[in-house]
């Protein structure tokens, strides 16, 4: 597995906030989905560092959406994850499940 593939768990966690979000995946919103989901704080600037890692990486794309004039004129990067990204997602959802099915046999 090249190191590109890998997703550390923060990354993980904003890749599904982003699919969680849909059309509407920006930074504040993929902020908000994560706190309202794990009921910790995160800052906007982490989740930006981490959004430009995952489009990086190939997880994710990127494009400008409109101008508003509540932004100042400014306008939003609104990401959507890419077909690599939902294989990639539920590849580490299937690994989780296999140990998870191993963990449960053992009857712990």
């Amino acid at each position: 597995m090249a190191d590109n593939d890998r997703l550390g768990n923060l990354e993980e966690m904003i890749l599904l906030m982003v699919i969680l979000a849909r059309e509407e995946a920006y930074g504040i919103t993929v902020r908000e989905a994560y706190i309202r989901q794990f009921g910790q704080d995160i800052s906007l600037s982490a989740v930006h560092t981490v959004l430009r890692r995952l489009e990086k990486k190939g997880f994710t794309r990127s494009k400008l959406g409109g101008a508003s004039a509540e932004r100042g004129g400014r306008r939003k990067r609104l990401y959507e994850v890419t077909r690599y990204g939902y294989t990639r997602a539920a590849e580490i959802q299937e690994q989780r499940n296999r140990v998870w099915d191993l963990i449960l046999k053992l009857g712990i």
